[in-house]
């Protein structure tokens, strides 16, 4: 597979909520991380991410979902960019409160880039994660 079609699969993997075991042999040791929004904040490697979208989508938003909207790759940056809307409603567990029953729908870009073996070496989120937050009733 050439670095967008692992770039896509690993995508698809992660955002399906499948888990590190599912995206880890897309993705190059110790990839970093990145995001400037408030509960991924502290985060620095693709795995914690990969491990976050996992419970958020299996225990605090089971039946989340997610639309690809527009997926590109730079080659000459190799890069890879996806454009999607999460949508998910807080019925478990998890989050800063108790479930709110609060739906969001919420758009967010993946910056992938990706290392000459074809793996993800760098991830940034761009997201704004306070509509999110607010639209879910947590702030």
């Amino acid at each position: 597979m050439d670095a967008f079609e692992n770039a896509k699969t690993f995508f698809h993997n992660c955002e399906s909520a499948k888990g590190w075991e599912a995206c880890q042999e897309y993705v190059s040791e110790n990839a970093e991380f990145h995001a400037q929004s408030e509960p991924l904040a502290e985060m620095t490697k693709v795995q914690e991410y990969v491990n976050w979208v996992e419970g958020l989508s299996n225990v605090t938003m089971p039946g989340c979902s997610y639309k690809l909207h527009a997926a590109a790759y730079d080659k000459e940056n190799n890069t890879a960019i996806f454009y999607s809307t999460f949508t998910g409603t807080h019925k478990g567990e998890g989050g800063p409160t108790p479930p709110t029953g609060k739906t969001t729908n919420t758009h967010y870009v993946y910056a992938l880039k990706m290392n000459d073996e074809g793996k993800v070496e760098s991830m940034t989120k761009i997201w704004n994660s306070t509509w999110a937050m607010r639209e879910l009733g947590w702030i």
